[in-house]
């Protein structure tokens, strides 16, 4: 239930709002609104405002399909408009006019973004500290010098290190690096009195094109330092079966000795042999003592690969802290993550296009209702997070010259200005239906990405 009330209040809030963009500037360039949708279909809920801008009569409506919404405007293409309304039809508006009503829409969702980036750098957020788990065994992080335990106070590329506030934090600056194929500098603190000292993260030897698990672990970073602490263990598991009990702090496996949950986690996933699993002694102390346990470990399938899995948490949780910025920076930053989030979804989207990046990094509505649902159970920041993430992409997708979107219609308005003529309703049409043709190409992507990666 949460995950749907989740979903459905991101997409109302971010569909409202772009919509309000345009309906805002069509107002302010003196256009006849005739109806403010947010949803499509039956009409659930309508009102009409007794207050409104002068000359304007705008129907307000809810409808029962949600994945959208529209600002009808009076438009002689649409309808027969009196004379005496002419002046306030929009096709009979100024160029500089058209297309402000049009971008007004996508830039009103990157606005919602800079402002929920605000708040939450305002509410402050509760992130894991960047101190590094062991990296992944034959990584980038392990070639670099990184043998884990590290704490990484600042990064940057071409030389330009700046404070790094937590492990997410370094994390998004390794998924800019990774898919844009530059080095990142990491600067880790200095211990027991020595200097800090700098290594290069060559992720310029990656060719990344999913962001996903399987980059970080070519990258080799996972996940942030934690001790070896076995969490929840589930009823039946291999865990229990083994005799394993939660607040177990796990000492060596085998010959490996254990220094965090990280490289619990990884010797676990590596311990079995083709098809079967690998019973291993596991050194543990508990309560103050020492035990040796035989461990079997279940065998699960990964995607094409086989790795072990005891049915239990493992890793206690991470040294914690509270990022939060003042008035002025909040704002600042956050301009400068909505910045950094729309260049990368413009990248991403070209690299798709190209066939330098996976077309698996399209998701669609059950992924978005997946995470609106996992976002919310994690509290309000995350939420907000959540929202200004996908606000950028809305605000992005809707920019791309594509012709049933806002910017396709931008690039007609670009026709239009540097000829003088507008686009023939012939071509419009072409153009309309080759748009619908590749939006619905694209949806069907996303929805079988959705599939696969919801269902397996």
């Amino acid at each position: 239930m949460l995950t749907v009330i989740a979903f459905v209040v991101a997409l109302g809030v971010l569909i409202a709002v772009h919509e309000y963009g345009h309906y805002r500037v069509a107002v302010a360039c003196g256009v006849k609104v005739e109806r403010f949708s947010v949803g499509f279909g039956k009409v659930l809920l309508r009102w009409q405002p007794k207050r409104q801008h002068p000359g304007q009569q705008t129907e307000f409506v809810i409808g029962a399909f949600p994945l959208g919404g529209y600002v009808k405007m009076l438009d002689e293409r649409e309808g027969p408009v009196a004379p005496e309304e002419r002046h306030r039809a929009f096709n009979t508006q100024p160029l500089r006019s058209r297309a402000a009503i049009v971008a007004a829409g996508p830039i009103a969702n990157l606005l919602l973004a800079i402002v929920l980036y605000t708040a939450v750098n305002w509410i402050g957020v509760e992130e894991p500290v960047a101190k590094l788990a062991r990296p992944v065994a034959a990584s980038l992080a392990e070639a670099a010098g990184l043998r884990g335990g590290e704490h990484i106070t600042r990064a940057g590329f071409d030389g330009d290190l700046t404070p790094v506030q937590s492990f997410e934090d370094l994390r998004w600056r390794m998924t800019q690096g990774a898919l844009d194929a530059r080095d990142l500098t990491l600067e880790v603190a200095g211990e027991d009195g020595r200097p800090a000292r700098q290594l290069v993260l060559p992720l310029s030897r990656m060719e990344a094109k999913d962001a996903d698990p399987q980059m970080f672990r070519k990258i080799g970073v996972l996940a942030p330092l934690t001790r070896p602490e076995i969490g929840d263990v589930m009823a039946g598991g291999a865990g229990e079966q083994s005799g394993l009990r939660k607040g177990d702090l796990v000492r060596a496996i085998g010959d490996t000795a254990i220094y965090d949950g990280q490289q619990l986690r990884e010797v676990i996933r590596a311990s079995v042999d083709g098809d079967q699993p690998r019973t291993q002694a596991w050194e543990i102390q508990r309560g103050g003592q020492s035990l040796t346990l035989e461990v079997k470990p279940e065998v699960r399938e990964e995607g094409a690969v086989k790795v072990g899995r005891i049915g239990a948490y493992v890793g206690a949780p991470p040294d914690m802290v509270t990022v939060r910025q003042g008035p002025v920076d909040g704002v600042w930053r956050g301009v400068v993550r909505t910045w950094e989030m729309s260049a990368l979804t413009v990248r991403m989207m070209v690299k798709m296009v190209t066939g330098q990046a996976s077309l698996k990094n399209l998701s669609g509505p059950l992924t978005i209702a997946d995470y609106a649902g996992k976002s919310a159970s994690l509290g309000l920041t995350q939420y907000l997070i959540f929202l200004a993430v996908i606000s950028v992409s809305l605000g992005v997708l809707n920019l791309m010259p594509l012709p049933v979107l806002d910017g396709g219609h931008l690039m007609y308005y670009l026709w239009e200005g540097l000829t003088g003529k507008s686009v023939s309703d012939a071509w419009m049409e072409r153009l309309q239906r080759g748009g619908v043709a590749l939006l619905l190409v694209m949806m069907s992507v996303a929805l079988f990405n959705d599939v696969t990666r919801l269902f397996g």
